[in-house]
């Protein structure tokens, strides 16, 4: 499928170059890599200065969307990294991050508290998608209206369906503003699943229409820490299930929480499901434990690859520790799966990076230069996050990849 590229005049960029362009147009959706506080030279501005790196990410955002004659009324869904300590009440950041979008915008969110990010001083991090028209026309949207689902702030839609797609926001184990069951994280995995169906039920969805489903956990990088919730949140799942990515982190935004899940789905216009594609390449990884995920999937003309990372067959890590191959390999399979999809690395629009690294520019650098090499210019947009640890013992690094590619034809209705 055509796509355009967008990198504003003057706008931020990394130290080193890359292949990776800020936006991606194709077809209706327009991809934002992560847009942060930096200068075109890729120093930080106002650094460890939260309410000031807010709006500055935002006009970035916008400036990224003008390019292709859209705005930040046309968004459906934002993921935002931002450094938290535990200090920090994630109601205000999303009410900081609402107070910087027009009155038009009303995204689904996903809002995700991290130690630090790839560069010293830098404090967050918004990346996300948008729709317009292919004649370039506003498409309408609708929204899920109960009060009982994520995120709380009424800025910001529940879940969004807009054409094809639904996005659903991170949700959260929270009622009336408390945990529930607190430290409990497959107990709460259960109730996130069930605000996860009535937001999809709103809109006329339900789990089988899902195609990509994304858990952030709290988690030290162990398999005990992965399994139980892993399979709460598979049990809502028929095989073949969607596209999976699975996340540990220090710690979410509330005592006690121990799960965010966020979820996309795709249905007709008309509310008819959609025939999808799964792939299982021979030559690819899997878990400790039997998922009803597969790594790709393919859905009219969006791709979603699950996390790909360097496992075997038997989850365990391959070349333990060692970001550059660890890299190449999780490149590797992104390429495989797309192949088994009748599409390659030129259909990739986003990718979405999570690997192991303190918070600076090496590490970042380091799987950065990897990826872009894989890409012809101009290249996806991208995001690239550091954590502590990963979800198994000597995996450094998982990559998530959309990509679009000419629709598989819809049948006719009998």
């Amino acid at each position: 499928m055509e796509k355009r590229y967008s990198w504003p005049e003057g706008h931020w960029d990394w130290p080193v170059h890359v292949s990776h362009k800020h936006g991606v147009r194709c077809g209706q959706m327009i991809w934002v890599g992560g847009q942060v506080d930096l200068t075109s030279s890729g120093g930080v501005n106002n650094p460890h200065d939260l309410s000031a790196q807010i709006p500055r990410c935002i006009d970035n955002f916008a400036k990224v969307l003008a390019e292709f004659g859209c705005d930040l009324a046309d968004l459906v869904k934002l993921l935002c990294f931002y450094v938290n300590d535990g200090s920090l009440d994630e109601d205000r950041f999303l009410a900081q991050v609402a107070a910087a979008l027009p009155d038009g915008a009303r995204p689904a969110v996903t809002a995700i508290p991290v130690p630090y990010l790839a560069y010293p001083g830098m404090v967050v991090e918004i990346e996300g998608y948008a729709m317009r028209g292919e004649k370039d026309e506003r498409l309408p949207r609708s929204f899920a209206a109960s009060r009982d689902l994520s995120p709380g702030n009424a800025h910001f839609a529940s879940s969004v369906r807009c054409g094809k797609m639904i996005f659903v926001s991170g949700q959260s184990p929270i009622r009336d503003d408390e945990v529930v069951h607190a430290g409990d994280i497959v107990a709460q995995t259960n109730r996130v699943m069930r605000q996860i169906e009535s937001a999809l039920g709103e809109l006329g969805a339900d789990f089988d229409d899902v195609v990509k489903v994304n858990r952030w956990y709290v988690g030290g990088g162990t398999v005990e820490d992965f399994e139980p919730a892993a399979m709460a949140c598979a049990n809502h799942f028929k095989e073949p299930g969607p596209a999976a990515t699975g996340i540990p982190l220090p710690r979410l935004a509330r005592t006690g929480q121990q799960i965010k899940i966020e979820a996309v789905a795709m249905l007709r216009e008309d509310g008819q499901r959609l025939p999808r594609r799964h792939v299982w390449p021979e030559s690819l990884w899997d878990w400790t434990i039997h998922l009803p995920y597969k790594h790709g999937l393919k859905c009219h003309d969006m791709i979603f690859l699950g996390g790909q990372v360097s496992l075997d067959k038997h989850g365990a890590a391959v070349d333990p520790g060692q970001m550059k191959p660890q890299t190449r390999l999780a490149m590797t399979h992104i390429g495989t799966i797309l192949q088994e999809l009748g599409a390659d690395y030129a259909d990739v629009c986003k990718i979405t990076t999570m690997y192991e690294g303190r918070g600076t520019a090496d590490i970042l650098h380091d799987n950065l230069l990897i990826r872009s090499s894989f890409f012809t210019e101009p290249g996806p947009a991208s995001t690239g996050i550091p954590l502590p640890v990963l979800a198994y013992p000597g995996m450094i690094i998982e990559i998530d990849a959309f990509a679009m590619a000419e629709p598989d034809p819809i049948p006719e209705l009998p």
